[in-house]
């Protein structure tokens, strides 16, 4: 077998398959990283490897609660022992509290990379500057960036960037600050190819990853948006030029997409195909991952609640059990509604594959006063932002 592409340097750490998991908010805990870990190391393995098969980054962590120690901030940054490396994203606007963040976790040896978030399109965050509208203050992002890299640097912690497109098509910044990012020192940009405005609807726009990767040349630019498949990942790279995917929605009720993945980059052509008692026995796993994370049964199942849809997409399950699954409160009730399917069921095919997750609509990106007036910030926007990690919850 030929590799479809070498493994992906980030800094000191080489990932050997040249996919990163996405940071999604409520999903990609210590739990669910376990779960796609195992996938991926066991995709790697069929394709004759070792080593850090994937990338896999915590949820969004924001700076501000980092720095206050917050309990659900200091539950987010935790990593299972053998997890390497140790891959957290932040979330700031603060130049001084996005530093003081990155000198906490690399001084308290907390993580081994660091991811910052350059693309959330959410409301609350973007109203006040944060997220997929702050690339947009040129200064700023410049100020945040070169923060993070400077304490970082020392303890020789790669320090990367995703972001989307820009805010809306007339107003476009993923090429300057890819230009920002790169000239600050950072370790990769990682491109999801929507707009704010997009969300998470529409197409993502496979080209600009392509017009990035012509303009960021010195360190590796990762492609995001719409790789539901293994296949999707290899037509992207194709297409594009890109140095290694992000996959985020794709995964979702789908762990084993990383040992697809794997063994794609890796040159063979070897999928998985689970029959419903294998997708039941991974849903399972998962809920008994999501206790030991919690510390909880009832946390658990209810976090797991959400993930049932995407476990069973294509299967006949059957109303009745998909929404008594929805409300279980127990892996004893889990267990009792898991063993009413049939596990010889097949793996459905296409009625399972495709986009799963969100999707939504494209809408008005809403945006502090004045903030399109100009590319730099003046005294009253920088008050505006001061407040937006206050605005985000869950760490």
């Amino acid at each position: 077998m030929t590799a479809v592409l070498p493994p992906l340097q980030i800094g000191r750490h080489t990932i050997e398959s040249p996919v990163v998991l996405a940071p999604m908010a409520g999903i990609t805990n210590r739990a669910f990283r376990r779960l796609c870990r195992q996938y991926g190391d066991a995709g790697l393995a069929a394709g004759g490897a070792s080593g850090a098969t994937s990338l896999y980054v915590s949820e969004m962590i924001t700076s501000r609660a980092l720095v206050e120690r917050t309990p659900i901030s200091m539950q987010l940054i935790e990593h299972d022992p053998d997890e390497s490396p140790r891959s957290i994203q932040l979330y700031g606007v603060d130049p001084a509290t996005v530093a003081q963040a990155v000198r906490m976790v690399v001084t308290e040896d907390r993580a081994d990379h660091i991811d910052l978030n350059f693309g959330c399109p959410v409301p609350k965050v973007t109203r006040k500057g944060g997220g997929a509208a702050l690339p947009w203050k040129t200064d700023l992002f410049r100020a945040i960036v070169s923060s993070a890299v400077k304490e970082a640097a020392p303890y020789d912690v790669p320090v990367t960037v995703k972001m989307r497109k820009g805010i809306d098509s007339d107003h476009l910044t993923y090429l300057e600050a890819g230009r920002i990012a790169e000239g600050e020192g950072v370790a990769a940009v990682a491109l999801h190819a929507r707009t704010a405005s997009q969300a998470y609807s529409g197409t993502a726009d496979w080209q600009a990853i392509r017009g990035l990767k012509n303009v960021v040349t010195s360190v590796p630019v990762l492609g995001n948006g719409d790789i539901w498949s293994a296949e999707d990942a290899l037509a992207m790279v194709r297409e594009t030029g890109c140095d290694g995917v992000v996959v985020g929605r794709g995964c979702l009720g789908r762990p084993w997409l990383f040992t697809d993945l794997a063994a794609a980059f890796a040159g063979s052509d070897a999928r998985v195909t689970p029959r419903l008692g294998e997708v039941a026995e991974t849903l399972r796993r998962h809920a008994v991952y999501l206790t030991e994370f919690h510390g909880s049964q009832h946390k658990a199942c209810r976090d797991i609640r959400k993930h049932i849809a995407w476990y069973l997409k294509g299967f006949p399950a059957g109303s009745t059990v998909r929404n008594r699954l929805a409300l279980v409160d127990s892996l004893a009730a889990l267990d009792d509604l898991l063993a009413t399917l049939d596990p010889t069921q097949p793996w459905p095919g296409e009625a399972a594959e495709g986009q799963r997750g969100r999707a939504g609509s494209s809408r008005h990106v809403v945006l502090p006063e004045h903030w399109l007036d100009s590319r730099e910030l003046d005294a009253p926007q920088a008050e505006q932002v001061a407040q937006a990690e206050l605005s985000v919850s869950g760490g």
